[in-house]
């Protein structure tokens, strides 16, 4: 069974897939990030505001707050806020939320396994778009 009192850190490289780059990502889950943000909890481990800011880090802490409202307003994210000082909060997926990690996981396969036509399509439109012509 997996110790789940030391929290493993998140990596700074989480999203450094070569394989599923931002542009081979056209399928999105609520906001923007929400789909990064569920990867972040996956583990079932509940994480702070600052560790989720490490993988995110081109994501604003504005951007970031917005996002985890919105998933917890959709269901998807649990916040605890512990009456500590400093203040803690914690952010858990919940039932939910982790019933979306199997469609992502098949999002994310897809996309692989369409990398090439996707980075074609957006090439050859690109190309038309800069050229004047029309796309096809």
């Amino acid at each position: 069974m997996e110790d789940l009192t030391e929290p493993k850190p998140l990596p700074r490289d989480l999203f450094r897939d070569p394989d599923c780059t931002d542009s081979a990502r056209p399928i999105r889950l609520g906001g923007k990030w929400t789909a990064m943000v569920l990867r972040c909890l996956e583990d079932g481990r509940p994480r702070r505001f600052t560790e989720l800011r490490v993988p995110l880090h081109w994501v604003t802490p504005k951007v970031l707050t917005e996002t985890l409202r919105a998933m917890e307003r959709d269901g998807f994210v649990s916040r605890t806020e512990y009456d500590e000082n400093p203040p803690r909060v914690e952010y858990v997926l919940t039932d939910l939320g982790r019933s979306l990690l199997d469609p992502l996981d098949a999002a994310c396969a897809w996309a692989r396994a369409h990398t090439p036509e996707i980075t074609g399509a957006r090439r050859s439109y690109d190309t038309a778009a800069s050229t004047g012509s029309p796309v096809a």
